[in-house]
């Protein structure tokens, strides 16, 4: 019975292979988390993105509508941008008024600014979303804009108003 007591004592505490399973399940679930939270920083920032181009819609709106109908310019550019206020992530300075939409438009929109078409619709061009006057009327807007991926190619993304 002495042998026994003096035998279940000298076994006590954890073994090198328990302590090196705890440790690699913590790791796994290290890693889970670092590769997480730049996908979530990521989509963090997209979602300011996509609240700042709807304060720019509303803006444009509220332009059209305070001029009798009439839709901004490229010279309209500083109003949009004072009516806009401050924005979660574009800076005024990054949004411009392009003006009407041709046919069809070269979107070249980076993730820092903001195109805004008027007299013009989303549509597709080449893949990418972008502007279109096809199906638009004097009151329409198109907004471009583009967000990240976890590529090093932004998503072009269009909002009508």
């Amino acid at each position: 019975m002495l042998s026994k007591l003096r035998k279940s004592k000298e076994e006590q505490g954890f073994t090198i292979i328990e302590v090196l399973i705890v440790l690699a399940i913590a790791g796994l679930i290290l890693l889970i988390v670092f590769l997480a939270v730049p996908n979530l920083q990521r989509n963090s920032r997209n979602t300011q993105r996509k609240d700042d181009v709807s304060r720019i819609g509303s803006a444009v709106q509220e332009f059209i509508n305070n001029n009798n109908g009439t839709s901004p310019t490229a010279a309209d550019s500083a109003t949009i941008q004072n009516l806009t206020g401050k924005m979660a992530y574009f800076t005024a300075a990054n949004v411009t008024v392009v003006g009407n939409a041709p046919a069809a438009v070269t979107n070249n929109t980076t993730v820092d600014t903001v195109n805004i078409y008027t007299q013009a619709v989303c549509g597709t061009n080449a893949g990418n979303q972008g502007a279109t006057s096809t199906g638009s009327t004097t009151r329409s807007i198109a907004i471009v804009y583009s967000t990240e991926n976890s590529t090093a190619t932004p998503t072009k993304l269009c909002t009508s108003e």
